[in-house]
């Protein structure tokens, strides 16, 4: 069904991101990718994404959005801020950049509706939300409901990490054959390193965790095998 078209990624050279550009490029015939900047302060993520997409033969655009980072207070954009380890009791994390998510996808339905692109890509997941309610798989739904009517277009959103914990985030690039790529070459880590990152922001810990659950898994499957 997808063989012939073109989707386009949007893409910040992170884990998610970076694992849903190579599902993206085994299932459409030709993939593009839009990165932004918006003021984060783990702005080094973008140079990643370049060399990544350079590497995966996919044409990038990086467009500035700076504009979102001074709608509201947040620790990614605002150096003064310190991140919340933990999700609070009854709200969200001061990780949370407000409007991210509707701003990037609204955009890039936009950017692809003038390319002739009606499959968007991202790597949004409810199962791990980190407590940021526009990674919801409600207001992926909702919002593509929007874009369709307000751009009289029949754009699909596909969120291949939607239902995916970390682990199997790991073990979906790990079948797609980029798992040291992205273990090695990608940037989650909300204070700008790359590969494993920091270990200490939330960011860092939640892959992490993720890392070392899918290894175990992993390890656990190989011992069963050599067993038989």
């Amino acid at each position: 069904m997808t063989a012939g078209e073109t989707a386009l990624v949007v893409f910040s050279g992170g884990q998610d991101s970076t694992t849903c550009l190579f599902w993206a490029k085994r299932r459409f015939g030709r993939v593009q990718a839009l990165s932004f900047v918006y003021g984060q302060k783990h702005v080094g993520e973008v140079e990643l994404a370049r060399a990544i997409a350079r590497k995966a033969d996919v044409d990038l655009d990086v467009m500035d959005v700076s504009f979102i980072g001074t709608l509201g207070r947040n620790a990614l954009t605002d150096a003064s801020l310190a991140m919340d380890a933990e999700k609070p009791e009854g709200g969200v994390p001061n990780t949370f950049v407000p409007g991210r998510n509707l701003f990037f996808l609204s955009i890039a339905a936009v950017y692809a509706r003038e390319r002739g692109i009606r499959h968007l890509v991202t790597g949004v997941s409810q199962t791990d939300y980190s407590g940021y309610p526009d990674c919801r798989d409600t207001f992926i739904r909702s919002l593509n409901v929007t874009l369709n009517l307000g751009l009289d277009e029949q754009l699909v959103i596909h969120t291949p990490l939607m239902w995916l914990d970390k682990a199997e985030t790991w073990a979906l690039a790990d079948e797609l054959g980029v798992f040291d790529l992205v273990r090695r070459e990608t940037m989650t880590c909300y204070n700008g390193i790359a590969g494993d990152g920091c270990g200490h922001c939330p960011a860092c810990k939640l892959r992490r965790e993720g890392l070392e659950k899918y290894l175990l898994m992993k390890n656990e499957e190989r011992r069963t095998n050599n067993e038989q």
